[in-house]
């Protein structure tokens, strides 16, 4: 499904890198601008510094004139606005309206989130003409969010109802040492607790099955019981040369 984000008289240089360095995080790169404030400003050193790499981004962005020019091919139109409009679309948080959206029979071709002017937001006119208008829940009495911050959020949403990334390759499983191994071991470790003085071995009270037990817990691997005997004879071999 295609995606876009549309920034419609961006003013600050900075965000414009910082939302290109967002999508590419979430691995998305349409990114158009709509009379934004600075003619170059895909080529500004504080646009390339905020987009901290996702220079490819930036490279494939777009400016256009008209808001018409920058939804060219998309769809389903997603406004980003904190305020309800009158007579406007209905106002939904990101995620309900993704799980609708992809739930339905049959998903829109390409989908447009708009962002509007840092200080202004979105006028009426270009929120009307979306299919939504998406409200990040944020706290009460405080909804200001930074431009970049915002497409991060929306981008990470969206990119969790497409399915995310998908869950990392499980490790391979860490073969356990088998009984015997473990019993050898620590045999092994109390001939040298023994040789160090720290287990007496005539009022050993409990320190063999608690570490019996703990071993059992921590379910070590060969080669760790095979580093944990190589403890243990390091520990005899420096009590025996104590003792010449």
């Amino acid at each position: 499904m295609r995606t876009r984000f549309v920034l419609i008289q961006t003013s600050h240089a900075g965000n414009v890198g910082g939302v290109a360095r967002a999508m590419k995080v979430m691995g998305f790169d349409d990114l158009v601008l709509v009379q934004p404030r600075w003619a170059n400003v895909l080529r500004r050193e504080e646009t390339i510094q905020r987009a901290s790499g996702a220079n490819d981004v930036l490279a494939r962005a777009r400016i256009v004139d008209t808001l018409d020019e920058a939804l060219e091919g998309m769809s389903h139109l997603c406004a980003t606005a904190m305020t309800p409009r009158d007579f406007g679309p209905p106002t939904r948080s990101p995620r309900e309206h993704f799980s609708e959206v992809l739930g339905a029979g049959n998903p829109p071709g390409g989908v447009a989130f708009l962002f509007g002017s840092e200080r202004f937001g979105m006028r009426n006119e270009d929120v009307y003409r979306c299919h939504v208008a998406l409200s990040i829940p944020t706290a009460p009495g405080f909804g200001s969010l930074n431009l970049a911050a915002a497409v991060q959020l929306i981008a990470y949403d969206w990119r969790q109802a497409l399915g995310g990334f998908g869950a990392p390759a499980p490790q391979a499983e860490r073969p356990q040492a088998d009984a015997k191994a473990l019993s050898g071991m620590l045999e092994h470790l109390e001939q040298a607790l023994v040789a160090v003085d720290f287990l007496d071995p005539e009022a050993p009270k409990k320190l063999m099955p608690r570490l019996n037990q703990l071993f059992n817990r921590a379910a070590p691997s060969d080669e760790e019981i095979h580093i944990l005997r190589g403890v243990a004879k390091a520990m005899l071999q420096t009590a025996d040369r104590a003792k010449r």
